[in-house]
Parts: structure tokens; sequence; C-alpha cells
């Protein structure tokens, strides 16, 4: 009966996450220009804050060696990415390589970089920053908003990318 109990146990942290993979949620691209270069990241982790002022929130893991870069940046790019654009999410997720190989983007004169064929883009900066556990939590201003309702949205739900059917 040990052996059984043992060999089923799941830590607290696999459930937990297990549980969070229940909740479907979109992915964005956080990018910013960094000198010549574009640098950037996917998360699902998005939400909307507020209307007044503007501004939505994404979580990036104390870990990561990417969200440091942008910190710096003076607008963030936020690109909801489309349902078409799963190798876009892997890229911008990878820890090695050309991160922007293949992948097409523009940059505004702030310096925010968005990827295109995306349902959304917001040119952000940087509003205030928590700490939330192993994850920081970054606050950020909207400052445009660009819309392309045409173009369904990438979801991530139970660890699989699925894409939604646009509205006509």
């Amino acid at each position: 009966m040990a052996d059984v109990l043992e060999k089923d146990f799941i830590s607290p942290q696999a459930s937990l996450r297990k549980a969070f993979s229940m909740f479907p949620t979109g992915v964005v691209a956080i990018c910013a220009m960094e000198g010549n270069n574009p640098v950037g990241m996917a998360v699902n982790s998005f939400s909307s804050v507020s209307l007044e002022p503007a501004l939505v929130a994404v979580c990036v893991a104390n870990t990561s060696s990417t969200w440091p870069r942008l910190a710096t940046a003076r607008r963030l790019g936020l690109s909801v990415l489309g349902a078409d654009q799963e190798m876009v999410s892997r890229r911008l997720s990878s820890r090695t390589g050309d991160r922007f190989e293949n992948v097409p983007w523009e940059a505004n004169g702030h310096g925010a970089v968005f990827v295109s064929g995306a349902t959304l883009w917001l040119d952000c900066s940087i509003h205030d920053c928590l700490r939330g556990g192993d994850h920081e939590i970054i606050l950020l201003e909207v400052q445009t908003a660009q819309l392309f309702p045409e173009i369904a949205p990438l979801v991530f739900h139970q660890s699989q990318y699925l894409g939604l059917l646009a509205t006509p």
C-alpha cells in the first residue's frame, strides 16, 4: 500500500500547475528594441487591470533572463498572438537561438516591437513592479492600442495551444 501512495504522490507545485492549466489564457509577446535588435518573450499570464488609468498586468518568472533586458526599455510592445502563431510563441519562449528568426515584426518610434499577424497590439510603459512569490507582477500603462478583430487569438489550455475562430 505504501508503494502505491508513494508512486501516485504529486507535489503541491505540480498539482497547482495542473490546476492553473485548466484556465485558458491568451498568449502575449512582450518585445522591445535593444540597440538595433528586437528582444522579446512570450507569456500567458496577462490580464486587464484598470481603465483609468489604462493598465494591464503580466507576470514573469524571477528566473527570466529576458525580462531584465526588457525592463530597461522605454516602451514595450505587447502582441496578443493570433491563432496561427503557435510557432511564434514557441520561438519567443526558446532559451537558445534567434527568437525573431522568421518572425515578422515592426517597431514604432518609441522602441516598442510588435509581432505582425497578432490580434491586438498594445504600446505600453512600465507603471509599477511588484514581487509575487517566484514571479514579478508588472503593471503596464497602455499608451496606444491597435486592434485586428479579423484575426482569431491563440489560446493556451491544459499545456496545449488552441486557436479560436474569429468573429465575423
